[in-house]
C-alpha cells in the first residue's frame, strides 16, 4: 500500500489523548464492542483494551465493511477514540469518521504518517493533533492539509452534487466526492450493481444513518442485493429474540427495502443468479463477498465500507481507485504455499487465513495450490479466511484464478506458507476443549454444495441430544436445499437451518445459550466467534463436524492434514 508522504491529515480537527498503538491492524466489526469501546478479539494483543478516549495508533484496518457502522456508533456514544492515526491507507475507519462528520456533526481527526514518523508516535505516551500538526513527547510532526485531488465530475454529477435531484442523492454525491478526494480518484465511475453490508445491526448506528437517509427520499438506482441481516426477518419474535433487538433490527432491514434493495438477506452473494462476469464494475461491501468477486469471478469492486454501499446504489457512481483500475489489481507479494500430502476441506480456510496474515496490506499471488485443484467452495472458505487477516481487496492463485498471470508490482517481494506456518495456525485456530455444545456452518452462508457435503459427512446420523447443530444459508439456497431433498435430510438429523441471518450476526436465545464450545467449518467463524460469542470455538473439516454433531465430541488433530 502506498505511504503517505509527507504526513498529512486526512481528516483535519483538534484533539488530545494517551496513545494506544498497535503493530497489528484491527477490525472494529467484530473485533471492539460497540458498548464500551473493549477490543473483544482475543487474536489480537491490544485484545481487553479500552478505545474509548485514547489516540488509536495502528498501521490500518482490515476485516469487515462494518467496521465504519462501529465506529460511528462510538463517535454517536462517545466511547470512540479522540483520533486514528494510520500509517497505510484506509478506507473503512476513515468513511465511518467522515459520515459522522458529514452527517452528525461529529468530528473524529484522522491523520496518515510515514513509517518513520509513524513508529515515533506508536513510541509515545500522549499526542496533541492540531489543524496543523501532531505533537508526540516533546516531537512536533506539520500536517499537511488533505490532498487535493482534481476531481472531474459529468453533468450528471454536478447536477446531484448541486441538489438538482432528491436531497437523498445530494448527500451520497457529497460522501462520494470526498471519498473519491481522499483516495485520489481522478473521476468516477458507472457500477452496474451494488451489495448492502450496512443493513447489518452491528449498532444503533447503523439504523439511524439509514433511516435518516430513507427520510432524504432515498432510492436505489442499480440493482442492489442485501447482505445477511441479524435477525430472521419473519420469525425473529416466535424463536424468542427480545424486542429491544429483533424489532430496530427488522427495521434496519426493512428501511434498505423501503429503499429499494432486493431482500436477498446473504452475505454470499456471489451464489445468487446472475453473477456478476469479469471486469464488471460492482459496488459491493461484504469483505468476503469483495474478495470472491474480485479473485475467482474477476469482477471489479475495491473493499467499500458500509455506508458508501448505500450511496453509491443511490447514486449509481464510485471513486475511480483501487482495484477497479488495472495497476492496482497485480499481486504485490508472492507467496509460495508448501502443498501437504494429505488435505481435507479444512486446509482452506487455513491456508486463507495465513495468506492474510502474511499479506495484510497487499494484495499476494498464491503459487503451489493448483495441484489441489480447489473448488469453487474451497475458494470461497479460502477467501472468506483471507479477508479476516488482511485488509487486501483480493487475492490470485496461479493457475486457478483468472488473473493470475498478472505482471507483479514493481516492488513485489516474497514470503512462503511451509508446514510450520499451518501447524502454528491451526493450533491457533483448533486449540480449545474436544467436547461440543455446538456445531456452525455457514460463514459465510453455505452453498447448496457446503450443505450436500455436510449431509453426506453426517451419513444418516443423528445429532447427539446435547448437541444443537445449526447452518445458515440464503433463501435461495435453502429453497434449492428443499427441492433436491438435502434440506429434508438435515432436518432428518437434527440440524436446523437459519435464514436471512448468519454466524457473525446471530445473538442468543437462537444462539443457543447453554453451548460453551462450537466447532465449525469457517476460518472467519473460528476467528471472530469467541470474541462475538464469549464461546471457544474450534477449526474443523466438515467430518470433524459430523462427528462432534453425532457425538458431541471432537478428536484432537495434530495438523490441518492428521
Amino acid at each position: 500500500m502506498t505511504q503517505a508522504s509527507p504526513p498529512f491529515s486526512v481528516l483535519p480537527g483538534k484533539a488530545a489523548g494517551p496513545v494506544l498503538a498497535t503493530s497489528e491492524p484491527l477490525s472494529f466489526w467484530g473485533g471492539v464492542s460497540p458498548d464500551d469501546g473493549r477490543i473483544i478479539d482475543v487474536h489480537h494483543p491490544l485484545h481487553g483494551e479500552c478505545l474509548t478516549g485514547t489516540v488509536l495508533v495502528m498501521p490500518s484496518s482490515r476485516g469487515s465493511c462494518s467496521g465504519s457502522g462501529v465506529l460511528l456508533d462510538l463517535v454517536l456514544t462517545g466511547r470512540a477514540p479522540v483520533a486514528l492515526v494510520f500509517r497505510e491507507d484506509e478506507d473503512v475507519l476513515t468513511l465511518g469518521a467522515l459520515v459522522a462528520n458529514e452527517m452528525f456533526g461529529r468530528l473524529l481527526p484522522v491523520v496518515r504518517l510515514p513509517a518513520d514518523l509513524f513508529a515515533a508516535v506508536s513510541g509515545a505516551a500522549q499526542v496533541t493533533i492540531t489543524q496543523d500538526a501532531i505533537e508526540a513527547d516533546g516531537l512536533t510532526i506539520p500536517l499537511a492539509p488533505p490532498p487535493m485531488a482534481d476531481l472531474e465530475l459529468t453533468d450528471a454529477d454536478r447536477g446531484m452534487l448541486e441538489g438538482a435531484e432528491e436531497p437523498a442523492a445530494q448527500q451520497a454525491m457529497r460522501i462520494i466526492c470526498a471519498v473519491a478526494v481522499q483516495q485520489g480518484a481522478s473521476h468516477l465511475l458507472d457500477v452496474t450493481r451494488a451489495h448492502i453490508d450496512g443493513c447489518i445491526y452491528a449498532s444503533p448506528a447503523n439504523l439511524v444513518f439509514a433511516q435518516k437517509v430513507a427520510a432524504l427520499g432515498a432510492q436505489v438506482r442499480i440493482p442492489t442485493t442485501m447482505n445477511a441481516i441479524s435477525v430472521d426477518l419473519a420469525n425473529w419474535a416466535a424463536q424468542g429474540v427480545p424486542a429491544e433487538f429483533g424489532a430496530p433490527a427488522a427495521r434496519l432491514a426493512e428501511a434498505y427495502v423501503a429503499m429499494g434493495c432486493r431482500p436477498t438477506f446473504t452475505c454470499s452473494p456471489y451464489l445468487l443468479a446472475a453473477a456478476p462476469v469479469a471486469g464488471e464494475l460492482i459496488a459491493w461491501s461484504e469483505s468476503n463477498a469483495v474478495i470472491f468477486a474480485n479473485s475467482v469471478l474477476g469482477a471489479r469492486t475495491p473493499k467499500h465500507a458500509d455506508f458508501l454501499d448505500l450511496c453509491m446504489a443511490i447514486t449509481g457512481r464510485a471513486p475511480a481507485a483501487g482495484v477497479y483500475l488495472d495497476d492496482n489489481r497485480r499481486p504485490g507479494r508472492i507467496i509460495d504455499v508448501a502443498l501437504p500430502d494429505r488435505i481435507d476441506d479444512a486446509f482452506w480456510p487455513l491456508v486463507g487465513y495465513v495468506a492474510g496474515q502474511l499479506s495484510p496490506d497487499r494484495i499476494p499471488l498464491l503459487r503451489g495450490l493448483a495441484a489441489a485443484r480447489p473448488s469453487p467452495d474451497d475458494l470461497k472458505a479460502l477467501c472468506a479466511a483471507f479477508g479476516t487477516t488482511s485488509a487486501a481487496p483480493m487475492l490470485h492463485i496461479e493457475g486457478v484464478t483468472p488473473e493470475a498471470e498478472l505482471s507483479q508490482a514493481d516492488d513485489a517481494d516474497y514470503a512462503v506458507i511451509n508446514q510450520s506456518a499451518l501447524q502454528e495456525a491451526w493450533a491457533h485456530l483448533h486449540a480449545g476443549p474436544e467436547q461440543v455444545d455446538l456445531v456452525a456452518i455457514g460463514s459465510p452462508h453455505a452453498s447448496l454444495g457446503e450443505c450436500r457435503a455436510f449431509a453426506d459427512a453426517l451419513a444418516g446420523r443423528s445429532r447427539h441430544p446435547d448437541v444443537a447443530v445449526i447452518i445458515t444459508a440464503g433463501r435461495d439456497v435453502i429453497a434449492a436445499a428443499g427441492e433436491d431433498g438435502t434440506l429434508a435430510r438435515l432436518q432428518d438429523a437434527g440440524v436446523r437451518v437459519l435464514q436471512d441471518l448468519c454466524w457473525c450476526t446471530i445473538s442468543e436465545p437462537v444462539f443457543p445459550p447453554s453451548a460453551r464450545t462450537v466447532m465449525t467449518n469457517s476460518g472467519k467463524y473460528a476467528h471472530y466467534g469467541p470474541g462475538l460469542s464469549g464461546r471457544s470455538v474450534r477449526l474443523g473439516s466438515f467430518a470433524d463436524c459430523a462427528e462432534a454433531a453425532t457425538t458431541g465430541r471432537t478428536r484432537a488433530r495434530e495438523s490441518v492434514h492428521a
